[in-house]
């Protein structure tokens, strides 16, 4: 029996002027999800922007970056069933208020297509630049997300913790989903633990087979066994054959990459999902 993969497409791979089309063909061909990238600026000084494990800066600070959230309620009005997700938004960049209330917009406005990507986050200067200090994004994090999943269900919320406190609030309207699934991202023993236990799953880098392993072993010992889904980004898939084995590993959703260049998407998109038997 062929195995069931969810297939994700991410937008932050090609140029911005393909994203709609690319995101509308997506939707008509099947795949089941597509993923916005988010940076809330960049600095000119290049000092903090080396990307962990590397020498080079992981950041153009020409290159045009876009509210995700924003940009993704644009494509929820182009597109019928595909679901919009981010990978990863900077949630604790901005006050809770900010992002519950931007993720709650795209989940009404895709009638409970929206899924949060979290991270948080490894390039200083732009939390330096935002004046929310950098050693405490973690933790910050943590907070942010107890909060908004509090204010996406509960009537009236009220709040005094260690980054953020207020009085009691109204918060309208809900998602539509139940449980708006928050996924958190990131390789980090951290970031692991909170895909275990704070969150609906973990969304991982590029990865291989071979190379997403021990991220999953230390997933599993974190979660005292539980399983816990995972998307991960697989960019070298080898043939269909190669998914069951994705699949035998825990895997849930593969971001798949089948173009080189952003004027070819559609195309290889398309011979993906004819290879693949994406419907």
């Amino acid at each position: 029996m062929a195995v069931k993969m969810k297939y994700g497409v991410p937008l932050g791979l090609l140029h911005p002027a393909a994203w709609k089309d690319v995101a509308v063909a997506a939707d008509e061909l099947g795949f089941e999800s597509v993923w916005a990238p988010e940076h809330l600026v960049f600095t000119t000084d290049l000092s903090t922007a080396t990307y962990p494990g590397t020498s080079d800066p992981g950041i153009r600070p020409a290159t045009p970056i876009f509210d995700a959230p924003a940009f993704l309620c644009w494509l929820a009005g182009l597109t019928r069933r595909i679901r919009l997700g981010t990978a990863v938004h900077l949630f604790a960049l901005r006050h809770p208020f900010v992002s519950a209330r931007a993720f709650a917009t795209l989940d009404v406005i895709s009638t409970g297509r929206a899924i949060c990507g979290v991270g948080a986050g490894w390039y200083r200067g732009e939390w330096d630049a935002a004046g929310v200090p950098f050693e405490t994004r973690g933790a910050r994090l943590d907070e942010a997300l107890r909060i908004a999943r509090r204010l996406w269900s509960e009537p009236v919320v009220e709040h005094s913790g260690e980054f953020y406190r207020f009085p009691e609030v109204a918060f309208e309207p809900k998602p539509v989903q139940h449980r708006l699934p928050v996924l958190a991202g990131g390789e980090s023993r951290a970031a692991l633990r909170r895909a275990a236990t704070l969150c609906d799953g973990w969304i991982s880098m590029p990865h291989t087979l071979e190379s997403i392993r021990p991220q999953l072993e230390v997933l599993s010992e974190l979660s005292g066994g539980r399983r816990v889904p995972v998307t991960a980004h697989a960019y070298d898939l080898a043939s269909p054959g190669e998914v069951g084995e994705w699949a035998a590993l825990g895997v849930d959703r593969l971001i798949v990459r089948p173009w080189k260049r952003s004027r070819d998407a559609v195309d290889g998109l398309s011979a993906f999902a004819r290879e693949y038997g994406v419907s």
